[in-house]
């Protein structure tokens, strides 16, 4: 039998959904206060992702200056009807809780997609399009019950009619469940789905954590009644314990490929070195069937794993990315982020050719700005990276170098900065719970420096040279937990990155680096 492994996108990819069209499938996941918004991927088996590039690639379509660390852009829906590709998402404004849903639309998933169309009158979270036999076009999202929530997070799902030409809800609104099970809280990330003479509705349900599950009710009609589903969950881990190696699944899609198969993507997280996901929550994918009209969830065995039967389609291998970035093209990957919509003429790749060049920025990524940083996702339990940067600080408020983040309170900094000597310096800080500690330090004496750091499992080990590959150890056996979102709350997972910045203070300094190279560790 063949195989695939998951998950199929791994490191920080939550709230996947998918959609077909013919025999290609789009996927998007959810990138909360990163930029660009929302990547964009391509398959032709289910298995093997492209990135296209990003849905929400301009200012105009994503302003999120001061959007708080896991705000931002969450729980992205695709969808394809006439020749048009639809997305649909919702921006959380504000550590305080505004939530504003929007979608773009766009004839080719590439892009260019349309700048948002706001919807008015659509509280909650997690929207979801739905377009029915007759042509009609539907919204449908959670919100607290308008009779009051009988529990704390008690949510319903609603469902309202979306006018195509005015892009606007029309009509009256309809309350069309509030979960399988009494009590489990945050009924969310609906899809309604027209499967064989019946409206089928999957939610997530438990919240992102531990106790995150699937459900799914059917009606004949519509606005319901919707009938419970009686093996709900119809997925979920929570029974597995906190030690399996995939847990809190849920916020699941489906699709039924050109050869009669069905396949559902759902978010899961890997722990290890104890319950900690510094990848935060990645994107899997487990088969279904169907059984007297209800779906049974990989047949047998109920749960997702690692590896699976491959989907009967043809196998199809996208060109591999190459492991060490050398700043030698004219755009930057598409496997990098900035840290909120980037503001500023901040960076270059034509400046310095073969370079990036980062200028010191006074935004800080230790607050909620957007700072001068580029970063990629981890996707690896263990992976070293290097880089080598140019770098002469003319302060002490000056630093540049490789920053491990969770968020702006917890990360870890090997940064090039000036002592209150005037002397180049080459320091380890650790930022935990807002408080930073200088782990490790050392004078440097060369203009350009090399920096790796190597992550086996929960272990980090910092190393530089100022000669290539004469390496000199730093600091070793560093915890890595503070990487996970179990100790830094939230919803994001790590990234590695590089970064400029002045502290506040203004200055026209830059650092330049001249490749970054992130690798998986054998640890065999």
């Amino acid at each position: 039998m063949s195989t695939f492994r998951n998950p199929i996108l791994p490191g920080f990819y939550p709230d996947p959904s998918i959609c077909r069209v013919g025999d290609d499938y789009y996927m998007v996941t959810s990138t909360f206060e990163y930029y660009p918004g929302v990547p964009i991927f391509h398959s032709k088996d289910l298995v093997h992702w492209q990135q296209l590039g990003h849905v929400l690639d301009r200012p105009s379509q994503l302003n999120l200056d001061g959007t708080p660390c896991s705000r931002g852009i969450y729980a992205p829906t695709i969808r394809y009807a006439n020749g048009v590709f639809y997305m649909i998402t919702t921006f959380v404004v504000s550590a305080t809780g505004e939530r504003r849903n929007f979608f773009v639309t766009a004839d080719n998933p590439a892009g260019p997609w349309s700048d948002p169309f706001w919807l008015q009158g659509a509280p909650g979270i997690d929207p979801s399009l739905f377009f029915d036999e007759d042509g009609k076009a539907y919204y449908t999202g959670n919100r607290m019950p308008p009779a009051g929530q009988q529990y704390p997070k008690h949510m319903e799902i609603w469902l309202q009619e979306l006018d195509l030409e005015t892009k606007q809800l029309v009509g009256p609104t309809f309350s069309l469940w509030d979960g399988a099970l009494k009590g489990i809280h945050a009924q969310e990330g609906p899809h309604l789905y027209r499967i064989n003479g019946y409206y089928y509705l999957i939610i997530a349900e438990g919240g992102t954590g531990h106790t995150h599950s699937v459900t799914i009710a059917r009606s004949e009609t519509l606005t319901g009644p919707y009938e419970v589903g009686k093996t709900n969950p119809i997925l979920t881990h929570r029974h597995l314990g906190q030690a399996y190696g995939i847990v809190n699944v849920g916020h699941a899609d489906i699709v039924e490929t050109q050869n009669g198969e069905w396949w559902m993507v759902c978010l899961a997280s890997r722990p290890y070195g104890g319950h900690y996901r510094n990848m935060g929550r990645e994107t899997f994918l487990v088969p279904f069937i169907w059984e007297e009209g209800w779906p049974v969830v990989n047949p047998g065995k109920g749960i997702v794993e690692l590896e699976l039967r491959r989907p009967d389609l043809p196998q199809h291998r996208w060109s591999s990315k190459p492991a060490c970035d050398h700043f030698d093209a004219p755009e930057l990957d598409q496997r990098w982020s900035f840290l909120r919509t980037p503001r500023g003429d901040f960076w270059s790749l034509t400046e310095r050719p073969g370079h990036l060049r980062l200028r010191l920025k006074p935004d800080s990524i230790t607050k909620f700005e957007n700072p001068s940083f580029v970063g990629r996702r981890q996707q690896h339990f263990s992976f070293a990276v290097r880089t080598s940067v140019a770098f002469t600080p003319g302060s002490p408020h000056e630093a540049a170098g490789l920053v491990l983040l969770q968020n702006n309170d917890f990360q870890f900094r090997l940064e090039i900065s000036m002592n209150e000597s005037s002397q180049t310096i080459l320091r380890l800080v650790r930022r935990e719970n807002g408080i930073e500690t200088v782990l490790a330090s050392c004078k440097l004496h060369a203009d350009r420096v090399y920096l790796k750091v190597e992550a086996l499992e929960q272990s980090l080990r910092f190393d530089y040279a100022e000669i290539a590959e004469a390496w000199t150890l730093l600091c070793d056996h560093v915890d890595a937990t503070i990487l996970s979102a179990d100790k830094a709350g939230g919803f994001v997972g790590a990234y590695i990155g590089l970064f400029a910045e002045s502290n506040g203070g203004q200055c026209k300094n830059q650092a330049d680096f001249d490749y970054f190279e992130y690798v998986e560790l054998d640890t065999n």
